[in-house]
């Protein structure tokens, strides 16, 4: 029983390990190796793993790197020895998606000084040579969107459902769009609620929660909604989705997603993680990875039914906001 057991999880460690068994060159000083290592969520995640992985590709295809390679980890306790598997072959880069690598990340870092790492999404207190942390405004994520829901809005209250304010990223989205949503019209009623004193074990997970928060809102005369926060924010864009009422998404593409459950979904907001790892790829190949680097934002179109102009403005938003003629004035984290 015990070797057919280990003959399973060897078939699914090989499957998960497309094009990476090949005998490696990335020793070799004159090819450039980078690596991809995702969350449980996968490449087919309509967000970060995805466009990260299409970063890479396209970094390939410019030259900035020869090789790129990917493992979609099937389990949280797979992360370190994905991580692993790329240092000892010698890539010369390695990505990870998320907060929840961090971990993985950090210590990955410590134990392969020569590989450099590269934390997608992950703030970092703790900094190391080789560990370089990508994250994206989520000020400015969340201004944008609190600016298109004022800006659609008929009942002139629009809501926010957000996980804890505990966690920085989660308040920089919510006060975000708070102050996106004042910046349109100061006279705006935005309720913005967070999921506090909830369950630790539902964290990012609380999909109940973040469904009965929206309907609360829709109550209140909320039409239009934002959320954020993992499964806790999917449950209330699909609460809004089910009552008719418009729902801007964060994180991902929700829309796609969320499927016929998001059909509410007007555009998703969040960074742009292919091009950040495009632009990574090539200051490390020619040796600037100190140069600073200035996190982009991105949308799903709207759809058709919006005039142009619309369209127009938010990417006047999203310029000003890039360049510093428009400030946000939300903190890093709760005062």
């Amino acid at each position: 029983m015990r070797s057919a057991a280990n003959l399973i999880l060897l078939t699914v460690v090989w499957l998960s390990l497309p094009g990476c068994l090949q005998s490696s060159d990335c020793f070799n000083q004159k090819v450039f190796c980078a690596a991809l290592v995702t969350d449980t969520q996968g490449l087919d995640d309509h967000g970060i793993n995805r466009d990260s992985w299409a970063g890479l590709e396209a970094a390939k295809d410019k030259g900035a790197i020869d090789r790129a390679d990917f493992i979609e980890s099937i389990d949280t306790r797979d992360y370190e020895k994905n991580i692993a598997y790329f240092a000892e072959k010698g890539y010369d880069a390695i990505l990870t998606t998320g907060a929840g690598l961090q971990d993985e990340t950090l210590q990955a870092a410590e134990l392969y000084p020569d590989t450099v790492f590269i934390g997608m999404n992950q703030a970092r207190e703790e900094s190391r040579p080789n560990l370089i942390p990508v994250t994206f405004a989520e000020d400015q994520i969340g201004f944008v969107a609190g600016a298109s829901a004022a800006r659609i809005s008929q009942t002139r209250i629009v809501g926010a459902v957000c996980e804890t304010s505990g966690i920085d990223s989660m308040w920089r989205y919510c006060e975000g769009f708070r102050a996106g949503a004042k910046f349109v019209d100061e006279n705006i009623i935005a309720q913005v609620i967070y999921r506090e004193n909830g369950d630790r074990d539902k964290l990012f997970l609380d999909e109940a929660w973040g469904y009965e928060t929206a309907r609360q809102l829709i109550e209140r005369g909320a039409d239009v909604i934002f959320a954020a926060g993992g499964v806790t924010g999917q449950g209330a864009l699909r609460a809004a989705s089910e009552a008719g009422v418009d729902v801007i998404g964060a994180e991902r593409d929700q829309r796609a997603a969320l499927g016929e459950s998001g059909s509410s979904v007007l555009t998703s907001i969040y960074g742009n993680a292919s091009l950040e790892v495009q632009n990574l790829m090539r200051m490390l190949k020619d040796g600037n990875a100190d140069e600073p680097l200035f996190s982009q934002i991105q949308y799903i179109p709207l759809d058709q039914s919006f005039p142009e102009n619309y369209t127009k403005e938010l990417d006047t938003l999203i310029f000003a906001l890039l360049t510093g003629q428009i400030k946000t004035n939300v903190t890093f984290s709760r005062p």
